[in-house]
């Protein structure tokens, strides 16, 4: 069987997208951007609406960088959401975007990009990686990039999800 990148790195994508979608089950809009608190005590750890936002600016970036239209990332997410930023517990709703706003980034964003993915001849993923520094040096090409943006990493945060889910009595999705 003969397969392109593409279409591998997106297999990869949709698998980590559909866990993310299960990972909200049973996740209001009322903890969606608060810490966990097993026992009445609060546990820095990142929390849905933290995760859902960062992992959604990777969705439109893959476009961009595929030279593909689509989703964009929201004006306001890049400040809250960033690999710079830090989760804080968000009790009022006033620090974060609202569910349903993130979490609609996030699937339109990974959507798009899944679609790109799968259209993209192999030529495009050997091309060097655009990023400067330590990113470029660990993946040298932007299918190397995007293997990472679409399995590792999104694995990475959503994993975080799980925890979180354990930690406020939801479980396992």
């Amino acid at each position: 069987m003969n397969r392109s990148l593409g279409n591998i790195i997106a297999d990869s994508l949709e698998l980590s997208v559909g866990y993310g979608e299960r990972l909200l089950k049973d996740v209001t809009a009322q903890n969606f951007a608060r810490y966990a608190s097993p026992g009445g005590a609060l546990i820095e750890s990142n929390h849905p609406a933290f995760v859902y936002g960062h992992l959604a600016l990777y969705g439109p970036r893959i476009l961009s960088q595929l030279g593909q239209s689509g989703p964009t990332t929201p004006a306001n997410f890049e400040a809250v959401f960033s690999k710079d930023a830090k989760c804080v517990d968000d009790p009022t709703g006033s620090v974060y975007p609202a569910m349903e706003e993130v979490t609609k980034a996030f699937f339109e964003g990974y959507k798009a990009a899944a679609a790109a993915l799968r259209s993209a001849p192999d030529s495009a993923f050997e091309v060097p990686n655009p990023m400067e520094g330590r990113m470029a040096t660990l993946f040298p090409t932007l299918g190397s990039l995007h293997t990472f943006y679409c399995g590792g990493h999104l694995m990475m945060h959503l994993g975080q999800i799980s925890a979180w889910r354990r930690m406020t009595g939801l479980g396992a999705a």
